[in-house]
């Protein structure tokens, strides 16, 4: 695998991005076009479309909603990890004004690192991108989903 660094450590993942929503997204067109050519037909020629667009619409949201639970509670796991990393470095826990995409940011930072760029992120308010760049020597993170 390659090793990690700020330019390459998004990804997107075939099978959801590519696979499952490119499915849902030609159910949704398809069923578009099927009532657009069926407006004219009245309300039995209507029904079958109008049900194919609003079950395409809510498979779109329940793949999104899917894919938001798990990153939360990712989010929430990288959290407890990296307030654990903190608390043995520094024998204190991170400051509670670090937001969770600072936090997440964080991870990316080694050990020696990890505590200025905290206060840093916190006294001058940093965006997860501008904690990401700041970092020296990168620290992958090959389990993100």
């Amino acid at each position: 695998m390659e090793e990690q660094n700020f330019k390459n450590h998004t990804g997107l993942s075939f099978w959801f991005h590519g696979v499952v929503l490119g499915m849902i997204l030609l159910a949704i067109v398809a069923s578009c076009v099927k009532l657009y050519r069926n407006w004219d037909t009245g309300l039995g020629g209507l029904l079958m479309p109008v049900i194919a667009l609003i079950i395409s619409i809510s498979l779109l949201f329940v793949a999104f909603s899917a894919r938001g639970f798990a990153l939360r509670a990712q989010d929430r796991a990288i959290r407890a990890e990296e307030n654990l990393r903190y608390y043995a470095i520094t024998g204190d826990l991170m400051d509670m004004k670090l937001t969770i995409s600072q936090v997440v940011a964080l991870r990316f930072a080694p050990n020696n690192e990890l505590v200025d760029l905290a206060h840093r992120a916190v006294n001058e308010n940093m965006s997860n991108k501008e904690i990401k760049m700041a970092i020296k020597n990168w620290r992958g993170d090959y389990h993100r989903v």
